[in-house]
């Protein structure tokens, strides 16, 4: 049985990344939100594009005005106004200033902009009022970006900011890693589909639709094989149509069920045949019962605990920083564990590094770990709902007082 932590670096040396070569597609704008960048942009463009103005006002020679104040305004002659899109045509000289809205084009000769809040309007002059620092409120040209540097790096989300940078550099076709392929099957006779109507001792496939949610929202595509019986043959079958190319080639292969102990638990028997076994238990609790496989070409088998609790423990600590990593994410793919106060107390048998699920909250700037209600055990699936962490206590510690930190691992993220 491998600890946490052992289990944890057997999966990141087994998950290779995506190439960046072959592992590509091209996308438009538009259908480029949630992918991941695979190749690093550059543009032809600078930003700003040219000096502009960051203020309403006038655009003056710093010179004209260093020493102005309420009671001795300088006085000059407004030769242009200056709207946004629009190209100056004339060239400032002494005495002289330009009527300029923000983001507009710096005209030739002037080097300072003053807001229109410390002037005064007359006819076709304005008098300034307070003397403006050198160059204030002029954004230089390429002062954000130069044309031809990286503007974006490669293995990055593609969020609203970085749509909206690379919509403003004229980026329409992109470069991302194709979405991971994830295989979902489970295992047992009892399960039944959600539109089913129970008999007794059948139970829905929950862990099936918890899985596919739980992939698509990593951005990966979720192939679901639904419910396979209890019957070696056709689950080992199955798991070779799941890894083979002619039916899409899995990267990951997800099972829930069939790895315990049990006479029906076919799965290690199967995994023995097509690969090597890695992992057959983790020191954890829930989710003793994880056995990770590989495949051929890189291909990784889960076979998850098959009660609810379990499995999506399991899923959220080892299965997605794994699906992160083999996206291309070149950073912030491992679990995000953080430091937070238990609001109340917390209670472990002290065998097993354990998992708690419940709510962690942002309180006066400090995290805190609220545990859900009802019984924490592993085939408790109600209780689950709304929570977004997992407080980790480790092996031998046996309780955690309110107030005391902890680390938790905010599945969220």
């Amino acid at each position: 049985m491998q600890s946490v932590n052992e289990a944890e670096a057997i999966i990141y040396s087994l998950v290779q990344p995506l190439d960046s070569q072959f592992d590509t597609e091209t996308v438009d704008l538009l259908r480029a939100t949630g992918r991941i960048l695979a190749k690093p942009i550059t543009s032809h463009l600078d930003f700003p594009h040219w000096d502009n103005s960051a203020m309403d006002g006038y655009a003056v020679r710093y010179e004209d005005v260093s020493d102005c104040n309420a009671q001795n305004p300088a006085i000059l002659s407004i030769i242009e106004e200056i709207p946004a899109g629009y190209q100056p045509k004339s060239t400032l000289q002494a005495g002289q200033a330009a009527r300029i809205f923000t983001g507009a084009v710096i005209p030739t000769g002037a080097d300072t902009i003053v807001m229109q809040e410390v002037t005064q309007r007359e006819d076709n002059q304005v008098l300034i009022k307070a003397a403006p620092k050198p160059k204030e409120f002029i954004r230089k040209k390429a002062s954000y970006y130069q044309a031809g540097n990286e503007l974006l790096p490669a293995g990055i989300i593609l969020n609203a900011p970085e749509i909206a940078v690379l919509a403003a550099a004229q980026c329409n076709h992109l470069c991302v890693y194709r979405k991971p392929k994830v295989a979902i099957l489970s295992t047992g006779d009892e399960l039944v589909t959600v539109d089913k109507t129970l008999q007794p001792g059948q139970i829905v496939d929950s862990n099936n639709y918890a899985l596919i949610a739980n992939v698509q929202q990593l951005g990966a595509e979720a192939i679901s094989y639904g419910i396979v019986p209890d019957n070696e043959e056709i689950l080992k079958a199955t798991i070779e149509k799941a890894v083979s190319k002619s039916s899409g080639g899995a990267d990951i292969i997800i099972s829930s069920g069939g790895v315990s102990v049990g006479e029906y638990d076919y799965v290690e028997k199967i995994l023995e045949s097509l690969g090597g076994i890695h992992i057959r238990s983790v020191a954890m609790k829930p989710g003793k019962p994880l056995t990770v496989a590989a495949f051929p070409n890189n291909k990784i088998y889960f076979g998850l605990p098959g009660n609810p609790a379990s499995a999506l423990v399991t899923f959220w600590r080892f299965v997605q920083p794994a699906i992160k990593k083999l996206s291309g994410l070149s950073e912030n793919w491992r679990p995000a564990i953080i430091k937070a106060k238990a609001s109340t107390e917390l209670h472990s048998d002290g065998k097993r590094e354990t998992y708690i699920w419940g709510k962690l909250k942002l309180i006066n700037g400090e995290y805190e770990f609220e545990i859900a209600g009802g019984n924490q055990v592993s085939g408790n699936l109600i209780n689950l709902a709304q929570t977004n962490a997992l407080a980790i206590l480790p092996k031998e510690t046996k309780s955690i007082l309110p107030g005391q930190q902890i680390n938790v691992l905010n599945v969220l993220s």
